[in-house]
């Protein structure tokens, strides 16, 4: 499993974006080598969890597939096209102190890498293109459902040098594909960049393109209202560009069943906090109270590649995914106190041994046993007269409902203490099986 790392603290450099992009290289390393890049607008969200799906969910062989899909993470983290301008205008000139220079700069030595054979740069865009005007939605302003390229050939010595022939090659390959409405067919756009186009002239494709490097524009409709449904899209127009480079690939779905494509993209994944305790995101409230946290230097760890914790102006803790916001900690600081290892308890009768920051299926009742070195705090459970919470059956209908951490009212914190330390957590998690 991938977990993505993030070192929280009070303050950022002034000079510099808060975050820099990652970079996943998945592949044998033969063949042609295809670089995906996501979320250089971080309003578009079919153009950054595509590529997080790639990551997670596909196997490449015969070839290489280098991802990014968090480029202008800052942005995507903000909902914003661009927290710093538009990112997308600055592969020309930029100045040294552009908060996204750091980023351009190493984005550029990444296309240049001599291994990248061609690019795909994911976006989603206003309208659904059409050569001829229908409307403010369907006309040749419109950038939505379309392969972008910047010109017809490149002078490059090259197999993928004729963009337009691959473009409409992908197209007309994904029209015939199931589109959930026929309007929703792919064309090519050629932005003629070098002779009518002075604002791409600042494009991160048409540096690719001057440097060498074919490359293309994918662009989803912002006008689809299904995220499940761009991103669905984008895949289909990925796969296809792995077709075109003879790079092999699997994937443990079926991208033509809509339920499962939305199953995926709606699981957030797990946040780990200071290796002391674990979240599922996909199902948490919007706001969970008194988290134990340190003052500072929090370590967040992501099982998705577009988590993201950062501290707003209150210092809460904002934890989003994409361009989500999942939830909001607010937190209570406690040093930690690291040696608790793992938790006796008895689940239904049996005795475990369960793992710091797990969660744990229960069906009736539960009992912690640590011993009188810990306290024990069951979260939304109370018992006259106790003052650590160790060695008590709890069953479900003794926890109060306010106090469980998900929407549905089944998960709730357990909470370990020594000498007033932090020490842990594991989740109870009293979801009735489906069975029952």
């Amino acid at each position: 499993m991938l977990i993505f790392l993030a070192l929280l603290s009070v303050f950022t450099l002034s000079f510099a974006a808060e975050r820099h992009f990652d970079t996943y290289k998945k592949g044998d390393g033969n063949g042609h080598t295809l670089l995906v890049i996501g979320g250089v607008h971080g309003d578009e969200p079919g153009g950054f969890f595509a590529p997080s799906i790639l990551i997670q969910h596909y196997q490449i062989s015969n070839g290489s597939l280098w991802i990014v899909p968090n480029l202008n993470f800052d942005s995507i983290v903000r909902n914003q096209r661009g927290a710093y301008g538009d990112l997308n205008r600055k592969f020309d000139r930029l100045s040294l102190d552009d908060k996204d220079y750091v980023i351009i700069q190493d984005i550029k030595a990444l296309i240049l890498n001599p291994r990248v054979d061609l690019l795909l740069n994911l976006h989603d865009g206003h309208g659904f293109y059409r050569e001829s005007w229908e409307n403010t939605i369907f006309n040749p302003g419109a950038w939505g459902q379309t392969c972008i390229i910047d010109q017809n050939v490149l002078d490059i010595n090259s197999p993928f040098k004729n963009l337009d022939a691959i473009a409409r090659h992908v197209s007309t390959n994904l029209n015939k594909s199931p589109l959930e409405q026929e309007y929703h067919d792919f064309h090519v756009k050629n932005t003629e960049t070098k002779d009518k186009d002075e604002q791409m002239q600042l494009s991160l494709t048409y540096f690719a393109v001057t440097h060498e490097k074919p490359a293309f524009a994918i662009e989803t409709s912002k006008n689809l209202t299904k995220l499940e449904r761009k991103v669905q899209y984008q895949l289909r127009a990925i796969e296809e560009f792995l077709k075109v480079m003879a790079i092999h690939y699997k994937r443990d779905f079926d991208l033509d069943n809509y339920e499962q494509v939305s199953q995926i993209v709606n699981e957030l994944g797990v946040l780990t906090l200071n290796n002391q305790m674990s979240f599922h995101l996909s199902s948490l409230k919007k706001d969970i109270y008194f988290v134990p946290l340190k003052d500072a230097h929090n370590l967040a760890a992501f099982t998705h590649p577009l988590g993201s914790m950062r501290i707003d102006s209150k210092k809460q803790y904002q934890v989003s995914v994409g361009n989500q916001l999942v939830t909001t900690l607010h937190p209570q600081y406690f040093e930690l106190e690291t040696q608790l290892d793992s938790i006796k308890m008895v689940r239904d009768g049996e005795e475990i041994l369960v793992q710091k920051g797990s969660t744990v299926a229960v069906r009736n009742s539960f009992k912690i046993l640590v011993g009188a070195s810990y306290r024990v705090n069951i979260i939304g459970f109370t018992k006259e007269g106790v003052s650590s919470e160790s060695d008590v059956l709890v069953s479900f209908n003794e926890v109060l409902k306010r106090y469980s951490i998900d929407t549905d009212g089944y998960k709730y914190r357990v909470e370990f203490y020594r000498e007033n330390k932090f020490s842990g957590m594991v989740i109870i998690d009293f979801t009735p099986d489906e069975n029952d």
